[in-house]
């Protein structure tokens, strides 16, 4: 039936509606067209779009985000090689990714963390939605992707950027409730990239990865709460479609912090999502997971799990 791990499509089927198997197993078999983001602080969309026409590009422009372009594969190598994408005018972001930054929703001159930057793409999207005001402060660990992330950055020229090459875990230590907003799209298994015909892909697979992921992601999730302002946001995204990396991260950092967080509500502007769950192999989570949202993998977007918390009340006072 697959070449994908046998327990993972098993879960899978565990996870998603029976209305939506086949549309969501069906996008691993398929490769999916390029998706672009306008750098909106560069150029603006028409400019773009005439420089598509000349250049015979066939592109579908995204109805509820007019800076998203979907591009058909075998244009690929023409766009990334092309003047705009070279001098930063377009970026490539799958357009799942592209929610996160609409659901934090930065505000202009505002300070914004973004705790596992790399590649960057999402980073840049917050500086256009801020109109390049503010601060943004973009930490990376790992140093080829951070040296990755400000070589994109550059030719992206935001001036509201700052980057930093630290482990977000201990970041709370020092900047303690300080920013405004924080994105923390926490590194997963990145289940949501796998494709039947590509091994690499999914080969490190294994419910032990799962499990010393969601380790990681606890401490991630934890220093994000600290870092920011009672009365901030906190974005909380995977591109995994394992509980343990999604509710359950934010179930176990709920009954840490009972009276400090309350998950908002979700209005996406597509169909293709379903709630968060509120339980997962006997283990029951915080009703208000339902709050939250899985966006069901189709033939233009990938899986991914969002999820919007405020934080009512300090956290570092008593701790």
């Amino acid at each position: 039936m697959s070449d994908l791990p046998t327990e993972f499509v098993e879960r899978l089927k565990q996870i998603v509606p029976d209305s939506d198997w086949r549309q969501v197993y069906g996008s691993f078999q398929i490769q999916k067209p390029l998706v672009l983001r306008i750098n909106t602080l560069l150029t603006n969309t028409d400019n773009i779009l005439a420089a598509l026409c000349n250049a015979n590009i066939p592109y579908r422009q995204v109805a509820w985000k007019h800076d998203a372009l979907i591009i058909a594969p075998e244009y690929r190598s023409q766009i990334l090689n092309s003047e705009q994408y070279q001098q930063g005018l377009l970026y490539s972001q799958n357009l799942s990714s592209q929610l996160a930054p609409l659901v934090l929703n930065p505000q202009t001159g505002e300070e914004v963390l973004d705790m596992c930057a790399a590649p960057g793409g999402k980073t840049s999207q917050l500086a256009c939605l801020m109109q390049d005001t503010g601060r943004i402060a973009a930490v990376e660990k790992i140093k080829a992707r951070f040296f990755k992330m400000k070589a994109n950055l550059k030719t992206l020229q935001h001036h509201s950027i700052h980057t930093y090459m630290t482990d977000a875990v201990g970041l709370w230590r020092k900047t303690p409730e300080r920013f405004d907003r924080v994105l923390l799209d926490a590194p997963c298994s990145s289940e949501s990239r796998f494709q039947s015909n590509n091994p690499d892909s999914y080969s490190h697979w294994s419910l032990r990865k799962i499990k010393e992921t969601a380790r990681k992601q606890k401490k991630l999730i934890y220093s994000a709460v600290n870092c920011l302002k009672p009365g901030g946001t906190l974005v909380y995204c995977t591109c995994s479609f394992a509980p343990e990396e999604n509710e359950a991260i934010v179930d176990h950092i709920l009954a840490t912090f009972p009276q400090q967080l309350t998950i908002e509500p979700l209005d996406l502007p597509i169909a293709n999502t379903q709630p968060g769950l509120t339980q997962w192999q006997g283990k029951h989570f915080h009703t208000t997971l339902q709050n939250s949202l899985r966006v069901l993998p189709n033939e233009f977007m990938d899986g991914f799990y969002i999820c919007k918390l405020v934080k009512t009340a300090p956290t570092l006072a008593d701790r």
